[in-house]
């Protein structure tokens, strides 16, 4: 994919010091941090080294990536290096795709206590699928599950909700025997959403009950507990987002689905159309038009595009990716070995991850052919941070 001619770094770069300055004491330090990462990312700030043509006398420099999981032009390589690592973990079952969503009430207080409600929605949404699935009248199996939260919409506001991904069907009580889900078909949608509704506001009032939630502005009412549980009562009553699209077509699909996804910030630089003084435009999908052509242009200030980037900065060490049951981390290999022995089946050689692959972080290769003679280039100097190369090569617009 070529390098879009517009992007997020440019606009911070432009616009990111007059937006500190007038919400200097507005922004925490997550945020301040991902704006000089993203700043500086591939750029002389972080260093790099300059290649050289064994063949002929072309010579390009390329600076380093921020590696910062915010950064649009970062993730390519995280999700690639991510996904090899998962290759291995694949299933010869159908999977399924389920969505958890939070009501916008909820969403406000999220938004004021990220790493609680956030934790939360992971740790509902996981055990309402693992108490469903466990029951005998439904699948009577413990099962694993992928967690992957998204806290933005299309336009970029704040909207939180997790994917998660199921293979179908999971481990008999004893651990003798795979169950299988019915083709097509995994949990009942209707029992989740309010299994999931009633662990959540559960989990939520003894958050409030600990001191775990702090609230601010309009929402400051609520630190009173008789108005907090008011302000939850009609929320026992609505029906909450749970969706379970089609299952994938197999595992292939489902490595290609994670990849998009795993690794998503809030905006991709390729979505952005232009940018001036004073409004940021991007493509964005409108869900709530049922049939026709959902994308439109939205046209904002350059202030609020900003603010709504940041909005979706991640509290210092959350995780945003979670694995639950028998795909949990310490416990997940030797469970994929016995479930493979329950099913028959080997692990396929695609699914081999390549060690060399995985342990490459870079969008580009390691060795990039010349772009003039196809020859191998070869690294001549390395620079670092805040140093500038002393060769005059052009910079490589790609290079990580």
């Amino acid at each position: 994919m070529p390098r879009p001619k517009l992007e997020v770094a440019d606009i911070f770069r432009t616009h990111g010091a007059t937006y500190r300055r007038d919400h200097a004491g507005h922004l925490n330090l997550p945020q301040l941090k991902v704006m000089s990462a993203i700043e500086n990312c591939r750029t002389a700030a972080l260093g790099g080294h300059v290649s050289a043509c064994t063949k002929c006398d072309h010579q390009h420099i390329a600076y380093n990536s921020c590696r910062n999981r915010h950064c649009p032009k970062c993730q390519g390589a995280a999700a690639k290096d991510w996904m090899q690592a998962r290759m291995e973990d694949l299933l010869p079952v159908e999977y399924f795709h389920v969505v958890f969503t939070l009501p916008a009430q909820i969403a406000d207080i999220a938004y004021q206590n990220k790493a609680a409600v956030y934790g939360l929605l992971f740790k509902a949404s996981a055990q309402t699928l693992l108490t469903i699935a466990a029951d005998p009248k439904l699948l009577g199996a413990r099962i694993g599950m992928t967690s992957v939260l998204h806290t933005w919409g299309s336009a970029m506001t704040h909207h939180p909700h997790v994917h998660v991904i199921v293979p179908g069907g999971g481990v008999s009580s004893d651990g003798t025997r795979w169950i299988a889900c019915r083709p097509g078909f995994f949990l009942p949608v209707k029992v989740l959403s309010r299994l999931f509704r009633r662990l959540f506001l559960e989990g939520l009032v003894r958050l409030h009950k600990a001191g775990e939630l702090k609230f601010f502005a309009d929402l400051t009412m609520l630190a009173d507990p008789e108005v907090f549980a008011a302000y939850l009562a009609p929320l026992r009553k609505t029906d909450w987002v749970v969706y379970a699209k089609p299952p994938f077509g197999g595992p292939e699909a489902v490595l290609a689905y994670l990849s998009r996804y795993t690794h998503r910030v809030a905006i991709s630089n390729h979505r952005l159309v232009s940018a001036d003084a004073e409004t940021v435009s991007f493509r964005w999908k409108d869900y709530r038009i049922k049939r026709g052509d959902r994308m439109k242009i939205m046209r904002l200030p350059t202030a609020e595009f900003i603010r709504r980037f940041l909005i979706h900065v991640l509290p210092s060490g959350f995780h945003r990716i979670r694995h639950t049951g028998f795909l949990a981390n310490g416990i997940r290999r030797a469970r994929i070995a016995k479930i493979r022995q329950l099913l028959n089946a080997e692990p396929e050689p695609a699914q081999a991850p390549d060690e060399a692959t995985s342990a490459e972080c870079d969008d580009q290769p390691a060795h990039p052919p010349c772009p003039k003679c196809g020859g191998a280039m070869i690294v001549i100097e390395i620079f670092l941070r805040g140093q500038a190369p002393k060769s005059r090569a052009p910079p490589w617009e790609d290079a990580a």
